[in-house]
């Protein structure tokens, strides 16, 4: 079944070269499956993701603009008969095994974090007598790298435990989630905490991110980058990859781990986004669900401006709360919609500068990029990338370029040698790849 799987991975839209990198770690999780006397009942393809804009925007309702990767987790799988649930990572070694349970203890840092948290929420939001199920993994996406491979490891738990509970049958599920973006709003909800419809919030994963990675991983297609909204999930256009151009991703090597120090700098910008919500909300004495609502009007800009001036919030300084609307502003109301316009005209130059747009709105006034990242975008730049921005939560991670295809192999050894000069600690961790939009998560029985 392995061998079909690369023609099958191509079929969705994926290049040869990485389906047939996909078939090899299909054969290696499908013999730890074996290893284990399991044989294989269910197959599942969860890319990473890359977020070509919407820097920190879609859990206050703004937009984003995105791609599946061609990287990403290969997971081979099969119902168990009783409630167990055990997971190997078949390239790392790492493992686990639990119950399914409503009241699992969920560790406070480590990967485990994220199959206990779906489990513990499957168990809670569906409830009656659940299968657990044997799962084998094997993953070519950098870890921690801002492509969403925390994630993809949720992602890819819940569909082997939905697939083998047969979720999508119950009525609790068909009532709340009837299409993929409802499913990607459903799975952020399970990492933040977050009720969805009238399923039960729990404990989350410990950040208060939205659903961005859930959307680009669960709904982008092949060849394309698409627009969305959020909160709820809403999807505005898609825009046609430039057929001659590729991505070439820089993984700095310093970790954007949500699990260590830097989910509190993550969080402190959400929770700075919250604070310009709620001095607007006290001020107009208007109740809107999310900071894109509130400054939807025309004039609703310059008048929260106003608000958050002589702001005296307890946590965060009125220059730090117009710092944060300003960059939400611009990313998600100004840039995002010039720059996918530009695409379609197939205008690269005009493309390019509203990415430095929002390059320098994140390191001016998000505030959350290292020198690592910031000398990786100003490097490809100078090497002649079309554009080039870091992407993900930030405080590390990565940097993707955009250049033309027949050149994309020579300006990954350029940009990495680059690098190596400037930061050889971190170059020494670091990985440089070459990716186009992919497929969405895709799964097989049998």
């Amino acid at each position: 079944m392995s061998a079909a799987l690369g023609h099958l991975l191509r079929d969705a839209g994926m290049g040869a070269e990485e389906a047939e990198r996909k078939q090899h770690l299909f054969e290696s999780a499908e013999q730890g499956l074996l290893s284990r006397n399991v044989e294989c009942a269910m197959r599942c393809f969860v890319p990473g993701r890359i977020e070509v804009l919407g820097k920190h925007t879609d859990y206050a309702g703004g937009r984003s603009l995105l791609c599946a990767a061609e990287r990403g987790m290969c997971v081979a799988a099969a119902p168990r008969r009783d409630s167990i649930v055990s997971i190997r990572d078949v390239v790392d070694g790492r493992s686990v095994e639990f119950e399914l349970s409503p009241d699992a203890a969920v560790p406070p840092s480590g990967w485990t974090v994220y199959p206990l948290s779906v489990a513990r929420r499957i168990v809670r939001n569906f409830g009656g007598e659940l299968r657990g199920a044997e799962i084998a993994l094997a993953n070519d996406l950098p870890r921690a790298s801002g492509m969403s491979s925390s994630s993809v490891l949720l992602i890819a738990v819940f569909a082997v435990l939905s697939h083998a509970n047969r979720l999508e049958e119950r009525p609790e599920y068909r009532s709340n989630i009837r299409n993929a973006e409802e499913l990607a709003g459903y799975l952020a909800c399970i990492e933040n905490g977050r009720s969805f419809g009238t399923l039960a919030g729990d404990l989350g994963v410990g950040t208060f991110g939205g659903s961005e990675d859930h959307t680009a991983i669960l709904c982008c297609r092949p060849g394309r980058l698409s627009q969305y909204s959020f909160c709820p999930v809403r999807a505005e256009r898609t825009i046609q990859f430039p057929t001659d151009c590729a991505f070439v991703v820089a993984a700095s090597g310093i970790r954007a781990s949500k699990l260590k120090s830097a989910r509190e700098q993550y969080n402190r910008i959400s929770r700075a986004a919250e604070a310009v919500l709620a001095a607007w909300r006290s001020s107009s004495g208007e109740n809107p669900a999310t900071l894109a609502a509130a400054a939807s009007s025309q004039d609703a800009p310059a008048r929260m401006r106003k608000v958050l001036e002589p702001s005296s919030n307890h946590e965060f300084p009125a220059e730090v709360l117009l710092d944060r609307f300003s960059q939400f502003l611009i990313e998600s109301e100004q840039i995002i919609p010039a720059a996918g316009d530009a695409l379609e005209r197939a205008d690269l130059r005009a493309f390019g500068t509203l990415v430095d747009e929002s390059q320098q709105a994140a390191e001016r006034w998000l505030g959350n990029q290292i020198p690592e990242t910031m000398q990786l975008a100003r490097t490809a730049r100078a090497l002649g990338a079309f554009a080039a921005s870091a992407f993900g939560a930030g405080f590390g991670g990565s940097v993707w370029a955009l250049v033309s295809r027949a050149e994309a192999a020579k300006f990954c050894e350029e940009w990495k040698r680059s690098y190596e000069q400037l930061f050889p600690e971190a170059a020494a961790t670091s990985q440089f790849l070459v990716t186009a939009p992919g497929p969405s998560l895709l799964s097989w029985s049998g």
